[in-house]
């Protein structure tokens, strides 16, 4: 988990310098999706088997996956240009309760009280960290808070492939499909003139944005989500603590305790739905 944590914070870190460096977003997510896909692309050259894994099956489903999660990406990128990293970081935490809200519709999943209490502590939260008619809010929020509904969105549709996909196929046709999207919007000249000063945050994005997935998913496995998700709460602090100490962000209380609203709504969640499961489970056993 300490892994997640620090992935996460590089990659924010990294996207900010490489705009303070002169490099649109489009040229960021070139670096992102280009290093991803370099790195898939050396393993179907080592292991060949691989490449039956890469064959989609649900292809309309695979480019919407893609599309909107490329979508999010940019919103979310864009915003760490624009608003301290500590708010992105906790808006961010409303996407399972956006999850919650799109499930009836896309999974025809049934609400429960559990589910409702993820999406009204998730609006309080939001309410206390932006404070409207208190404090003037940043248009850039509403960006934060569109990528995060694109996430759910992105979320709901992985849990679908998973179904006929493999997750190194998912992971392949990630890269393969927003690598070329990056491209559209980029300079190709400045990412070919990159110079010493773009190497760490490049390699800081690179990096950062396969390790992070790649630590969450081990933390998932190896422990129950009711105590991942808390310690993954822990990201907020310390990217305060980076804001604060490099770029003169500010510590707003409020931004904590928006964002320790908003997960407490997503423990309870978890916790009911582990329960939930744990009947079901002793129910259907002989």
């Amino acid at each position: 988990m300490t892994g997640t944590l620090l992935s996460f914070s590089m990659m924010a870190v990294s996207v900010r310098e490489l705009s303070l460096r002169g490099m649109s977003i489009f040229e960021i997510l070139a670096i992102r999706s280009g290093a991803a896909l370099l790195i898939m692309l050396a393993l179907l050259a080592a292991r060949p088997s691989l490449r039956h894994y890469t064959l989609p099956r649900r292809i309309g489903l695979t480019l919407l996956r893609n599309v909107v999660h490329y979508i999010s990406q940019f919103g979310w990128a864009l915003a760490l240009t624009m608003l301290p990293l500590a708010m992105v970081f906790a808006l961010e935490f409303t996407m399972p309760a956006w999850t919650v809200l799109l499930a009836p519709w896309l999974l025809h999943e049934k609400m429960t009280p559990s589910r409702i209490g993820v999406v009204v502590l998730g609006l309080v939260g939001v309410l206390v960290i932006l404070r409207p008619g208190v404090a003037s809010i940043n248009p850039a929020a509403f960006l934060v808070l569109g990528a995060a509904f694109g996430y759910a969105i992105t979320m709901i549709a992985t849990k679908k492939l998973t179904m006929t996909e493999t997750t190194f196929g998912i992971v392949f046709w990630m890269a393969a499909i927003q690598f070329p999207l990056s491209l559209i919007g980029s300079d190709l000249q400045a990412l070919l003139n990159m110079n010493s000063s773009h190497i760490l945050p490049a390699l800081g994005i690179g990096l950062g944005g396969a390790a992070s997935h790649y630590c969450l998913s081990n933390a998932f496995r190896a422990g129950d989500a009711t105590l991942v998700v808390p310690l993954d709460f822990m990201r907020i602090p310390l990217i305060a603590v980076v804001g604060w100490a490099f770029y003169n962000e500010s510590l707003d209380i409020f931004v904590f305790l928006g964002a320790l609203i908003i997960i407490v709504g997503v423990v309870w969640n978890l916790r009911a739905e582990s329960a939930r499961a744990g009947r079901a489970a002793d129910l259907a056993s002989p």
